[in-house]
């Protein structure tokens, strides 16, 4: 046989093998990749361990593959190379998959369903009790799953996956099937101990005096990774002696005069007397809702986003330093 002939042997050869998968066979790997045994993937897609043995092995006979190494005695079991690379391709088929599902339940629903929202806790703290409460009273039929994430970033990949509708989150978006609204912009504020020497200040400080202090900030804020950045650029490293996802821990240590917090101002209670917030010069965070741009949206999600502009034009106009703040 030719080099040449090996070529057209092997094109004629995967259509064929590819024709012989199932869903249910990719579902069943990618399960297994992801548990580590066959009785963890069972358990997870309701199948008979016996059901998902036969569709991994189905899949490496089709493909002619080994894609597990299974010890003898062992319960777990681990990827070969081979399978690693199938788990590539496996991972986004099945994601887009269970979008498709979600967008089919939307569809079907009309004006009675669930819309699955993400949140972090600033935005959940501030804004999102006026959003929730007009949008159930104007779609009493749909009901309101939230589900916190960790930071203001952390939305993305669960919207991308099909598993929320819409999330909260920052922009620029990143790179993905995003599309979203800007419903505010949160500016950095510094968060001082009540009559401390940062705390006395009348106007924003120089960056280069904020990348001299003794920071407390949150731990996967994109914004201040951001501001992190122009700090940097002052020829300072800046100096995090906390990091904190509960602006509750980080506004207390700020009050204990741990060191100088520097968050959005949607993270602070300005009302604590034992604080004194001072703007910064810094870019401030851009607040967004975000979807999936290739999903379906139903119009209880449209009526969402419209409620939550609008609510957020509101708050926008409120933030701001209350009394005795610096301006």
């Amino acid at each position: 046989m030719t080099a040449d002939q090996s070529v057209a042997s092997d094109s004629r050869v995967l259509p064929d093998a590819l024709a012989d998968f199932s869903l249910r066979q990719l579902l069943s790997f990618r399960a297994v990749a992801q548990e580590g045994s066959f009785h963890g993937a069972a358990d997870a897609l309701d199948y008979t361990q016996s059901a998902v043995s036969q569709h991994v092995a189905a899949l490496e006979t089709a493909l002619g593959v080994r894609l597990f190494d299974r010890g003898r005695g062992r319960r777990t079991v681990s990827l070969t190379e081979a399978g690693l690379l199938l788990l590539r391709h496996v991972d986004p088929i099945a994601d887009r998959l269970q979008a498709a599902r979600a967008d089919l339940v939307a569809y079907a629903a009309g004006e009675t369903g669930t819309l699955r929202v993400g949140v972090f806790q600033s935005v959940g703290a501030r804004a999102l009790p006026a959003i929730i409460q007009r949008f159930d009273s104007e779609w009493p039929g749909i009901e309101v799953r939230l589900r916190e994430v960790g930071g203001d970033e952390a939305g993305f990949a669960p919207v991308e996956a099909g598993e929320l509708d819409l999330a909260f989150a920052v922009m620029p978006l990143p790179a993905g099937p995003f599309a979203g609204v800007e419903l505010l912009q949160d500016p950095f504020v510094l968060v001082a101990k009540a009559g401390s020497p940062m705390a006395v200040l009348t106007s924003p400080p120089p960056i280069e005096l904020i990348a001299e202090q003794k920071l407390i900030g949150f731990r996967t804020c994109r914004s201040t990774r951001r501001a992190e950045e122009l700090l940097r650029a002052t020829g300072h490293e800046p100096e995090f002696v906390l990091r904190s996802e509960d602006n509750g821990i980080v506004q207390a240590m700020a009050a204990a005069g741990l060191g100088i917090a520097l968050v959005p101002l949607l993270a602070v209670d300005t009302t604590d007397p034992a604080i004194r917030a001072v703007l910064t010069g810094l870019d401030a965070r851009r607040v967004a809702l975000v979807w999936h741009r290739d999903r379906y949206r139903s119009p209880a999600t449209n009526a969402f986003i419209e409620i939550a502009r609008e609510v957020c034009a509101g708050l926008a106009a409120e933030l701001t330093l209350g009394p005795g703040a610096g301006a």
